[in-house]
């Protein structure tokens, strides 16, 4: 290994590699602090660029830096506007918004950028370490396991519902899984609940999704509260440094969830998405008291949680891609095809055969957390200051790259409409204090709940996979567990006070 670290060392810190890296960090830092255009999109814009280049070491670093450049910057919209245009950053916008309607929008943009910068070091630091051996571990997974891993990712609602709204953040959780079915099946790819529109046969757009549950209610809550417009607290900038209490409190959240958001990510098909959400969760499962209840309200603790482990999930998301050839994204996927497009073969001989193109990589990240992080810091004061303009300009700027964003990402008028009538049903939950959050979790991985479930109900013609694999029922446990403990936790506070009225 230290031959391999000297190798990559020695390749990535070439002038031209260093400026790949630089590259790649501003083009997607820049993308992703703009709702609607992921990695994904810039990636797939960006490939004729990095083989015209005609260095795959060079190519890659820079594919890469955009990757995780637009992870880290994809914080920025979810704090401040309240616009996830990534999907791992919508967990972000639970916390980190209700911060910046505080006045401590520089608070969280610095929060969220140590919190991202640590995430990616400690997950480029196991990547160096363990990608040999996880890429075995990785192999262990099939759809059983799949599909349990989904479902514990599910049962992750509880963290996202307020006292007593266990059973509002169901409903639409299970309304999430619905909207989940529109459009072609996974096996049979044929078009289910379209109504005869093309358009749906695709099925609703996460970005449209995404902006139609936060960005939009938020536009017409300025809109119909013209008070809040011109009053909010979002536009007095303070706190732009965290204190020593504060930077002890997030600590060991940063150091937990940066273990458990890499290996997450080494799973081929979980990712950044599922790390954030289950970071979020793990955290205010933890949670004791007046912490907990803060969650949601602009808890410190519940943004570095998803900044954390969606940046080590997007750094471990490289191990099955280099060691086995496998994407465990859509981004990954098309990092894929570039490999191969570069001649260069994903695959267990990858360390052998191409030694300075994986160990170059793994250097590269390194140094682009770093560079993200000397770009990024000096920056918050000037980027907090979007939220010092007026509400009465802020709305058009809002619903403006909510509608750009939307129609970017299917290039398609009718994801327009889509936008405005979820938008409109968005808000009308609001009102009727309805959680927004778990409707998009189970749209996330209501999909890969069902198109694993089905391989493995084909491969193991029944339900007998739960108790022939004990991964996927010890998965199975822990997911009821993470249903069931909160249900306790309140039942036993509320027996406990009970105990100390009937006491007095």
């Amino acid at each position: 290994m230290i031959e391999g670290l000297l190798l990559g060392l020695s390749a990535a810190i070439t002038p031209f590699n260093l400026i790949m890296v630089v590259l790649g960090c501003v083009i997607g830092t820049l993308i992703g602090m703009l709702p609607g255009l992921g990695p994904m999109s810039i990636i797939a814009i960006m490939i004729p660029v990095a083989i015209g280049i005609g260095d795959p070491t060079a190519a890659l670093i820079l594919l890469s830096g955009v990757y995780y450049g637009a992870i880290f910057g994809g914080s920025t919209s979810s704090i401040l506007l309240n616009a996830p245009g990534v999907a791992g950053t919508v967990a972000t916008a639970f916390d980190g918004y209700p911060m910046a309607r505080k006045g401590q929008a520089g608070k969280a943009l610095t929060i969220a950028a140590i919190s991202s910068f640590a995430g990616g070091t400690i997950g480029a630091i196991l990547l160096m370490i363990f990608a040999p051996a996880l890429s075995s571990v990785a192999l262990l997974f099939h759809s059983a396991e799949y599909f349990a891993l989904m479902v514990v990712g599910l049962s992750a609602i509880a963290a996202f519902a307020g006292t007593g709204q266990v059973g509002k953040a169901l409903m639409m959780t299970l309304l999430g899984l619905m909207m989940g079915t529109v459009g072609e099946g996974a096996l049979s790819n044929t078009p289910r609940f379209t109504f005869g529109m093309m358009e749906l046969q695709s099925g609703f757009s996460f970005i449209t999704l995404a902006m139609a549950m936060f960005a939009l209610p938020e536009a017409l809550f300025l809109v119909m509260n013209p008070a809040r417009a011109a009053h909010g607290d979002g536009g007095k900038i303070t706190n732009l440094r965290i204190t020593r209490a504060e930077a002890r409190a997030i600590a060991p959240v940063i150091g937990r969830q940066s273990l458990q958001g890499f290996f997450i990510g080494v799973l081929p098909g979980a990712g950044a998405t599922i790390a954030s959400f289950l970071g979020y969760a793990v955290e205010r499962n933890i949670a004791k008291g007046a912490e907990q209840a803060e969650f949601g309200k602009g808890s410190i603790k519940g943004l570095a949680a998803p900044e954390t482990a969606n940046n080590a999930a997007c750094t471990g998301s490289f191990v099955p891609l280099l060691t086995l050839g496998i994407p465990g994204s859509g981004t990954t996927a098309i990092l894929l095809g570039a490999l191969l497009a570069l001649n260069i073969t994903p695959g267990p001989r990858l360390m052998t055969d191409e030694p300075d193109v994986f160990w170059a990589v793994i250097i590269s990240m390194y140094i682009g957390n770093l560079v993200l992080l000397i770009l990024n810091l000096p920056l918050i004061p000037y980027i907090a200051k979007i939220l010092t303009i007026p509400r009465t300009y802020l709305i058009p700027f809002i619903l403006f790259f909510t509608l750009m964003g939307s129609y970017l990402g299917q290039n398609n008028s009718t994801e327009l409409l889509i936008l405005v009538g979820f938008g409109v049903v968005a808000t009308i939950l609001r009102f009727a204090d309805y959680p927004l959050a778990p409707l998009l979790i189970g749209f996330i991985l209501g999909t890969m709940l069902e198109d694993n479930f089905a391989r493995a109900m084909q491969l193991y013609r029944g339900f007998d996979f739960v108790l022939e694999r004990p991964m996927t029922l010890g998965l199975l446990v822990l997911a009821a567990i993470l249903v069931v403990l909160p249900s306790y936790r309140a039942r036993r506070a509320r027996l406990r006070a009970q105990g100390v009225a009937d006491g007095d």
